[in-house]
């Protein structure tokens, strides 16, 4: 689960950096920065995940 995270993440933001790239050179701008923020929210989404099971092994493992 550790490794495959970070690619997952990392495939992530190599796909948005090619998108916005590419947006940029179109003149287009403002949907290349909603396409950074799309690529942000769906990693933030992942993290927040990712927190939310951290938390629910700590207190099975505490017993709370």
């Amino acid at each position: 689960m550790g490794i495959s995270i970070v690619l997952k993440i990392a495939g992530i933001g190599i796909l948005t950096a090619i998108v916005s790239i590419i947006l940029k050179k179109s003149d287009k701008d403002e949907i290349a920065t909603f396409a950074t923020l799309a690529g942000l929210i769906i990693v933030l989404l992942l993290v927040v995940d990712m927190v939310g099971g951290l938390f629910d092994t700590v207190k099975s493992i505490f017993g709370l």
